[in-house]
């Protein structure tokens, strides 16, 4: 194998694979890049074994050839190169020599056979949709999942493709966040499948702004195809929590807040609470809100703002950062906090099918 690569093609490239590596690894062949030299293209793939991203960068194949070579060390020699014209060539043995300038390096690979091949993905069922859309829809939510992997089901986030829509969801028992997007697919292919947290993370990182991602699954994987990347994935087993339930259909008390100076002012009085127990209290008058954050050994935070609501005055606490972390993701100029009394989940709402169902706490 040799080809020649521009410095910063290469880089990019294994920036978007390496990151599905675990330190961890029981095999060494899986703490390397499997690289593919053929048709004017050089194909890049890291696994995990649970977690497989391959993407392609366009190369100067001058000898067609396969092998595995350390992922970081070999992302970190193209990163300090000095030029950008760079040659790679493979000898038979799969060391690899790395010629750039007056730079030259030697990197001992792993044959091609010893990596492990893509998952099987024979007749899945497929849906489309914009990269864009697909990317917000998991900005939306993941932060709402458990990050204790111990709790599989809800270290994972939900899509669910039922009744000619998508719907993400992520709960973390304490918040669960929800948004739904119009997708068309046929009846026979609507499913639920949870998709474990690095995926998801995965996700978010590589898709774009702009074309398509094309999603295979089948009853243990699940593909994410788009631009020149693939990215397989296991899906987590067993059936997730019916979220539908946890969201109230009705609503007694309805405030509108301009999402920003919300945000803000949360952020604030925040400061001088020491641990998410303590909670900022909000308490809702006639057009108006207090946030409330006090601790004992430390002192208070109050603010005050405009609001829309004419309901009775409300007094209720949450967990400061699970009531921003909806307000960082959300864009909308305009959110929705939807309230039934003090000890019942609130509810904020956006212009879009968002919802984000958190529990209040109770302030000594």
């Amino acid at each position: 194998m040799k080809i020649k690569i521009d410095k910063e093609v290469i880089i990019d490239g294994l920036q978007k694979v390496q990151s599905v590596i675990s330190p961890r690894n029981t095999l060494p062949v899986l703490a390397n890049v499997l690289m593919k030299a053929e048709n004017g293209q050089l194909e890049l793939t890291a696994t995990d074994t649970n977690l497989t991203i391959r993407t392609k960068i366009p190369a100067e194949v001058i000898e067609p050839g396969a092998t595995t070579l350390p992922a970081k060390r070999i992302f970190g020699v193209y990163r300090e190169l000095s030029v950008t014209d760079v040659e790679m060539e493979v000898n038979d043995s799969h060391i690899a020599f790395i010629n750039a300038g007056s730079s030259k390096f030697r990197v001992h690979g792993i044959p091609e056979s010893d990596y492990p091949g893509l998952p099987d993905l024979s007749d899945p069922k497929t849906y489309s949709l914009e990269q864009a859309a697909l990317r917000n829809m998991l900005k939306l939510t993941v932060y709402a999942a458990s990050h204790d992997a111990n709790r599989q089901l809800l270290h994972g986030v939900l899509l669910s493709f039922n009744d000619g829509k998508l719907s993400v969801v992520a709960t973390d028992s304490r918040r669960l966040a929800l948004v739904e997007h119009d997708v068309e697919f046929p009846a026979d292919a609507e499913v639920d499948l949870i998709v474990p947290l690095k995926t998801i993370e995965e996700l978010i990182r590589t898709l774009g702004e702009s074309g398509t991602v094309n999603i295979m699954a089948t009853g243990q994987q699940i593909a994410f195809e788009f631009n020149d990347t693939l990215i397989i994935s296991k899906l987590v087993e067993g059936n997730y929590p019916n979220f539908r339930q946890v969201i109230p259909s009705a609503t007694a008390h309805r405030v509108t807040l301009d999402r920003e100076p919300f945000l803000t002012a949360i952020r604030r009085t925040s400061l001088l609470v020491s641990d998410a127990i303590a909670g900022v209290k909000l308490t809702f008058t006639k057009d108006r809100l207090e946030v409330l954050a006090a601790a004992a050994d430390i002192g208070e935070g109050r603010e005050t703002m405009d609001v829309r609501y004419t309901g009775p005055d409300i007094t209720i606490s949450f967990n400061p950062a699970f009531l921003m972390e909806p307000l960082k993701a959300l864009t909308t100029d305009e959110v929705f906090l939807d309230l039934v009394d003090d000890t019942s989940p609130g509810v904020v709402r956006s212009t879009i099918n968002f919802a984000y169902v958190l529990m209040p706490i109770r302030l000594t």
